[in-house]
């Protein structure tokens, strides 16, 4: 393990406040994942949201697929996949599985590994406004799909497929105030099975400005509300069972709420 982490999580054990930890009763709302510090600005919403029975696959694939964001409800029903994914089942799962963190900045090269157990107990936590991205750890899509396989099976992924695409699984778990700063790559979904998460997008033309080192809280709290209206993003929170989808090579940056756990298919 990376010396510099390895001081993190003894500095991290001895300061954390026992008020900072999690419940682990099953069958909560947060399914255990809750923390005392929340963000309570979901911003607004200007995103398209139809649900399932007002769409169909024809209607997405004219008005959605390789033209704007849009927010879809009850495609699926993943009850299973959430209760699954409670604080408590994955460390019965996964305490001493090994996870890949990188660190959450635009060009991310960094990469850590740390067992998911400390992970959730050391560096799970709310994370400040003025830390730079290359000094955050972030757990996002190096998931080791055979030893994920059993869970990411339970997942019913959206079944509106692209022509000549197949969907490829990124599962996160991630703290307060984390997130992705602005990128961009091809299309793909994202669902929030625990948590709020909030999303910014950009079309491809329209790149926005932002530091590739800045944190998507940084970005939020000192960038954002100077923006002219013409320069704001399309934007919204999502919540459980709420699945964004974003076309290809759109810019987005996230923004999670909450403690978060998530789940994005990506089509290539």
């Amino acid at each position: 393990m990376d010396l510099a982490v390895r001081a993190l999580l003894l500095l991290l054990l001895v300061q954390l406040p026992a008020s900072s930890h999690c419940t682990d009763a099953p069958g909560g709302d947060d399914g255990g994942w809750g923390l005392d510090s929340k963000i309570e600005d979901e911003g607004e919403c200007n995103i398209e949201i139809r649900d399932a029975n007002s769409i169909t696959h024809t209607e997405f694939m004219e008005e959605y697929a390789y033209a704007k964001p849009v927010i879809l409800r009850g495609l699926t029903d993943n009850t299973k996949f959430r209760i699954l994914c409670s604080k408590a089942n994955l460390l019965r799962e996964y305490a001493e599985k090994t996870v890949r963190l990188s660190t959450a900045n635009t060009h991310s090269y960094r990469k850590v590994d740390v067992r998911f157990e400390e992970f959730v107990k050391f560096l799970l936590t709310p994370q400040p406004e003025d830390i730079l991205g290359s000094d955050t750890l972030y757990f996002f899509g190096d998931n080791n799909f055979t030893e994920w396989h059993s869970l990411f099976e339970e997942y019913k992924a959206p079944p509106f497929s692209l022509p000549f695409m197949h969907p490829a699984y990124s599962f996160g778990i991630a703290g307060p105030g984390t997130g992705v700063p602005f990128h961009w790559h091809g299309p793909g979904y994202s669902e929030v099975i625990y948590g709020r998460k909030r999303w910014f997008l950009y079309p491809p033309d329209e790149a926005p400005e932002f530091h590739p080192n800045y944190t998507s809280l940084s970005w939020v709290s000192r960038s954002y509300p100077n923006l002219p209206l013409h320069q704001r993003p399309l934007e919204c929170t999502i919540r459980p069972g709420e699945v964004l989808y974003f076309p290809d090579r759109w810019w987005h940056a996230t923004l999670n709420l909450d403690t978060s756990v998530f789940i994005s298919t990506f089509l290539g």
